[in-house]
């Protein structure tokens, strides 16, 4: 990893020396401060290498490049916050047809024997069908509580 310098001027020095006195934001953030306020090479400041950093606060080596090429990149407030992870579709294991055959499933015949559709039943019942390799019930649950849906 290829070590940048990072220069602080007053203000940003002065924003980050407030969110640590103050002690009152998420821990993460007020390590990425300490980070930040220790790795500043500009007049003044104390300009620590990564493992002095490391050794003082605990945090690993890695997390003091990301916050540092963070900063060079993108600015302070992008270094101190955490960044929002991206939604991931192809995580999904039900898709809309998949839910449209769940609520229809679960709306139609009730199980042989039984009063109604149990959720590891329709979890079963959609394996079995072949609509997907593999469900579980907190799948079939959430999902049929996004719906508002009810079995009975």
């Amino acid at each position: 990893m290829n070590k940048q310098s990072i220069a602080l001027s007053e203000e940003p020095r002065r924003q980050v020396e407030q969110l640590v006195s103050k002690g009152v934001a998420p821990a993460r953030q007020i390590a990425h401060a300490h980070i930040l306020l220790k790795a500043d090479s500009s007049e003044g400041g104390p300009n620590w290498t990564d493992e002095q950093i490391h050794e003082a606060f605990g945090v690993g080596i890695s997390t003091i490049w990301r916050v540092r090429r963070r900063f060079l990149e993108h600015g302070l407030e992008n270094a101190l916050t955490r960044r929002r992870q991206p939604p991931r579709p192809e995580k999904r294991i039900l898709n809309g047809k998949h839910e449209a055959y769940l609520i229809a499933l679960s709306c139609g015949e009730k199980p042989p024997g039984r009063t109604r559709w149990s959720v590891r039943l329709l979890a079963h019942k959609m394996v079995e069908v072949g609509y997907v390799e593999q469900v579980g019930r907190e799948t079939i649950r959430v999902t049929l509580k996004k719906m508002n849906f009810n079995r009975g």
